[in-house]
């Protein structure tokens, strides 16, 4: 199912988590915090929409560490339904595609939950205090499209929230697949 996140919440502030990474460390949001700006990606590993985009991910969060942003993406999708979104499954893709920032599982689904993600991919654009600034698509191309020229919101976004802050008033929100939620007892 294709899901579409809210709009933005402007200064929200970023719910802490602690969780696993791929590389064997634990992380905080106190881990990834960048001193300009944290951009946090609700992704998996099965989404068409995350993996027709995957190489603008790596490309945007490795040029945006740069700039002294923070970057780390989580999967929360169940696993036991959906197995390609286990934890082994996350290492192997993060090492083959050579992410240049920590992905983490949230296998409790509470971070996900904590945010309100609603969907792969779901962005979520802080500033240095941690106020939400952007919840918005990665780029103007669709699914299928050539992505050449089409603008970089995301990046764009970050680039402004390190610079100013503030995020850009309009967003175009993002739009995937669903967040596969585990059956509640």
């Amino acid at each position: 199912m294709v899901g579409t996140p809210p709009v933005c919440n402007f200064g929200w502030k970023a719910p802490d988590f602690t969780l696993p990474a791929t590389d064997g460390r634990t992380l905080s949001l106190t881990d990834i915090r960048g001193a300009r700006g944290t951009l946090v990606m609700f992704i998996c590993n099965h989404c068409p929409y995350v993996i027709g985009i995957r190489d603008r991910i790596v490309r945007d969060a490795g040029e945006l560490l740069k700039q002294g942003i923070g970057v780390a993406a989580i999967s929360s999708n169940d696993a036991t339904t959906y197995p390609a979104d286990g934890f082994d499954k996350m290492r192997e893709l993060a090492e083959a595609e050579n992410f240049p920032f920590p992905y983490l599982y949230d296998e409790d689904q509470s971070v996900a939950r904590g945010y309100g993600a609603a969907c792969t991919p779901d962005f979520f654009g802080f500033n240095a205090d941690l106020g939400l600034q952007y919840r918005g698509r990665l780029d103007a191309a669709r699914m299928g499209q050539d992505p050449t020229g089409a603008p970089r919101d995301l990046f764009n976004a970050m680039i402004q929230i390190a610079d100013t802050g503030d995020g850009p008033k309009d967003q175009i929100p993002s739009m995937g697949c669903s967040i596969k939620w585990k059956d509640k007892n």
